[in-house]
């Protein structure tokens, strides 16, 4: 797919030809809304992601991001191009240089290569960052997803994003609803048996969610930014 182009402050449609999910996981249609509703309320992971980047005011590209998440970003004032991978021909259009920051949420980088990074590198400008978000892991959605191992690929120091140039952050975040009924409700219809039996034992609204950003300076120069 082509890239989309998405305007800050003044305006501009979000012309998305599909849907881009916003969530990291899948969640049925009827809930999707209580779902992002509940996600990091208290808006940390865009804070962190200021800090690292900075987004406000910047040329910006977004991989595989949501609507929502573009929207969010684009009220800062930054211009926008929406692209599927940073790699092949869904970014080849990007400009040499163009791009202040890079960030890609929710794996679309599931392996960092060389090609991946190379391109970013071709995209950025000097200085430019690219910011990686992925589930780290070590919460009750990483317990409900039950795909511990593969988080530890991400994270390890000899893993693909730490040995190539990358510092992490995490941020300790929640998924907070407004009741138990409505928790017990997306994560038993989210996650199946093994959700129905967790949302049974919930004694409060909110989940553990724990989230790794990795960031990166264009070609893997010593960062400023502190993990």
């Amino acid at each position: 797919m082509g890239r989309r182009t998405v305007q800050g402050r003044s305006g501009g449609c979000l012309g998305y030809p599909r849907p881009v999910p916003d969530l990291p996981f899948p969640v049925p249609a009827p809930l999707q809304a209580a779902a992002l509703d509940a996600l990091d309320r208290e808006g940390k992971l865009d804070r962190a992601l200021e800090a690292l980047g900075p987004i406000a005011g910047r040329s910006v590209v977004t991989v595989a991001a949501g609507e929502r998440q573009v929207a969010r970003w684009s009220a800062t004032g930054a211009t926008i191009v929406a692209v599927d991978a940073i790699r092949g021909g869904a970014s080849s259009a990007l400009g040499d240089g163009s791009a202040d920051v890079i960030v890609s949420p929710w794996a679309a980088f599931r392996g960092v290569d060389e090609a991946e990074l190379a391109e970013a590198d071709r995209i950025l400008r000097p200085a430019g960052r690219l910011l990686v978000l992925h589930d780290y892991g070590r919460d009750d959605l990483a317990t409900l997803r039950g795909d511990q191992t593969e988080y530890g690929t991400w994270t390890r120091r000899d893993g693909p994003f730490l040995t190539n140039g990358f510092r992490v952050r995490v941020i300790h975040c929640f998924w907070t609803f407004d009741d138990l009924d409505a928790a017990r409700q997306v994560v038993g219809e989210a996650f199946g048996a093994s959700g129905q039996a967790f949302a049974a034992a919930l004694k409060r609204p909110r989940l553990s969610w724990n989230v790794a950003i990795y960031h990166r300076t264009r070609g893997g120069a010593p960062s400023s930014h502190g993990d």
